[in-house]
């Protein structure tokens, strides 16, 4: 009797056709909702408010780590506490998850370069974690992502044409000064060495740096109230020097031909005063130089007063802004970061000397930072009507076993001439503990041979735009 029901079920073409149809409506319902997750499977549901849904689509995946943990099953876009718009979030995660935990942060990120985005999950550490169905608030959604249009749109016409003018600008100003770079190169080490003592003083407390402008502020504080009588001074001396210029000749200048005779007979008349005419005699020598040049500089002096009138009447107020700043130059020096912060410049500085003795032959040796800036600017601004001079073009690379086409797993090695890897990722610079050689565009291509790092022999110092002879095998190779 079960082998004739059992040939009866498969004989009916209708109720195998129904069971087909049933299996597939299962199978297409299974695959429209399998972005949403599986039916009957139990889920950790969570709502997430970013400030911005980035592309994100229903569907979009949840992942830590890169392996998938969810499922965006809603997005809606929700007004914040200050009024700007954000983006909830429904996700159905795995039960596994419950509870994640409240300090957990959510990023959305591209999945690809055509847009796809996904949430990226990052599970925190904190013991209290979020119940199912709870809202994770917008400060989890960190850091805010930076999408590709905006570093794009950093790059706009006015920024590439100043880029551009900038790079011009740098070729030309660098052009034909190599020497000089050289040589104000070479002087900061022994700047370095010169300014590390002085930092070193005066960040020192006993230095008390502070002092200084307390002390300049109350110069100038004593200064302002009596600027209309400085001012007044000089107007007299205006006046005084004004008179003195036109008697100069010939009257003061008998005056003084007449003083040397004058003081002769005083010799001889006063013996008896003798301190007084030595301290006397004693400050005629030392006023010699100037009166002798009195009569030349009196109307150079009487123009520099007459301009000093014009000045002064403006200095109390100036005085007075002074004061302000140096009250405000010694509150900043008495603030406890300043001495902390050239403590630190002097600890930058002698960090910085063993790098600059590295970096040094690279320009005063090679030439090498001049040379760049001399060709990125043309590089750049220099074409014709297809556009710059920097162009791409593919290039055929030579067909042998492990050939630079595709992965290898070992360098190129032969068997034909042209299919050998030349690579030299740290040419010779003349750098410290390196051969005296400038070996970056001076390699010689060797044919039919693979030539990893530096090649053999000495290449020589000489590059293009130095002077000088060149040295044996040197010569800058295109």
């Amino acid at each position: 009797m079960r082998r004739r029901a059992s040939a009866s079920i498969a004989a009916s073409p209708v109720l195998v056709g129904a069971v087909t149809l049933l299996v597939a409506i299962v199978a297409i319902f299974l695959s429209y909702n399998a972005n949403a997750g599986l039916p009957f499977v139990p889920t950790y549901d969570l709502e997430v408010r970013v400030p911005n849904a980035a592309n994100l689509v229903k569907g979009n995946e949840v992942r830590i780590g890169g392996a998938r943990v969810g499922v965006i099953d809603e997005i809606e876009a929700v007004p914040s506490d200050d009024g700007n718009a954000t983006a909830r979030l429904s996700m159905k995660l795995d039960e596994d998850l419950d509870p994640l935990p409240v300090d957990s942060t959510f990023l959305i990120r591209p999945r690809s370069a055509l847009g796809l985005k996904y949430v990226e999950l990052t599970p925190g550490t904190a013991r209290a974690g979020f119940p199912a169905g709870s809202t994770v608030p917008v400060s989890q959604a960190t850091p805010p992502p930076v999408e590709i249009d905006e570093v794009f749109n950093t790059f706009d016409q006015p920024t590439r044409t100043g880029a551009q003018r900038s790079l011009n600008g740098f070729g030309e100003g660098f052009a034909g000064r190599g020497q000089s770079l050289n040589q104000a190169i070479e002087q900061l080490n022994p700047l370095l060495e010169d300014l590390e003592p002085v930092a070193r003083n005066l960040s020192d407390p006993e230095t008390r740096l502070d002092r200084i402008f307390r002390e300049l502020g109350d110069a100038a504080g004593e200064v302002a109230p009596v600027a209309e009588q400085q001012a007044a001074l000089f107007v007299n001396l205006d006046t005084t020097f004004a008179s003195l210029a036109t008697v100069a000749r010939p009257f003061l200048q008998q005056t003084i031909s007449e003083s040397p005779p004058t003081l002769g007979v005083g010799a001889v008349e006063f013996p008896k005063q003798r301190p007084f005419l030595r301290n006397t005699t004693a400050l005629n020598r030392e006023l010699r130089p100037g009166i002798r040049t009195l009569p030349a500089a009196a109307p150079v002096l009487a123009d520099a007063l007459e301009f000093g009138t014009r000045t002064l009447p403006r200095t109390p107020r100036f005085n007075r802004d002074l004061a302000d700043v140096f009250d405000s130059l010694a509150e900043f020096a008495e603030e406890p970061l300043v001495g902390r912060g050239i403590s630190r410049l002097t600890d930058t500085v002698s960090s910085l000397r063993p790098t600059i003795a590295f970096l040094t032959p690279v320009q005063t040796t090679c030439n090498y930072v001049t040379l760049w800036f001399r060709n990125i600017s043309s590089l750049l601004s220099e074409g014709d009507a297809n556009g710059t001079n920097q162009r791409f073009i593919i290039i055929p690379t030579p067909q042998g076993p492990n050939n630079e086409g595709g992965p290898s797993s070992a360098p190129a090695d032969g068997p034909t001439p042209e299919n050998h890897l030349h690579s030299n990722p740290y040419p010779n610079t003349a750098s410290p503990g390196q051969e005296r050689e400038c070996e970056g565009g001076n390699e010689d291509y060797i044919v039919g041979q693979t030539t990893l790092g530096n090649v053999p022999g000495n290449q020589g110092t000489q590059t293009s735009g130095q002077d000088g002879p060149s040295l044996a095998g040197a010569g800058a190779r295109p």
